[in-house]
């Protein structure tokens, strides 16, 4: 497993994947401020890809919306390491969307608490899932 990075093939670009990701079937839970989405795909080159979303309903200037991707890119890339094993061992591989549901900024520290209980959250119920 590389260092703790988050290269181009790590996320979601295939138009495919994004539309049976939102199309029903997929799972999703809300950690506030995130909504995860997620299901297991076989196209993929890599465990996991993941998808940012920041509406620009709630934040107007992209300065904003840039800031808060930024803040969830970071928090999943340090804390991936475990979905990756529990993923490796499991031979399964994962589309994940994260969604920003909060009109407000927040902490990043708040951004990666949650991060880290959602991605145990999928590495948990990745074994319950049908391959």
């Amino acid at each position: 497993m590389a260092a703790n990075t988050l290269c181009k093939s790590e996320r979601i670009d295939k138009k495919k994947v994004i539309d049976r990701l939102f199309s029903g079937g997929a799972r999703s839970f809300s950690l506030y401020p995130l909504r995860v989405v997620y299901l297991p795909v076989e196209q993929l080159d890599v465990q996991a890809a993941i998808l940012v979303s920041v509406s620009k309903r709630h934040f107007k200037r992209a300065v904003k919306r840039n800031r808060v991707k930024r803040q969830i890119r970071e928090a999943y890339r340090q804390n991936k390491q475990p979905l990756w094993a529990a993923l490796a061992e499991r031979n399964c591989r994962m589309a994940i969307a994260f969604i920003y549901l909060s009109d407000h900024l927040v902490e990043t520290s708040l951004i990666e608490e949650r991060m880290k209980t959602a991605l145990n959250r999928i590495a948990e119920t990745s074994f319950n899932l049908p391959s």
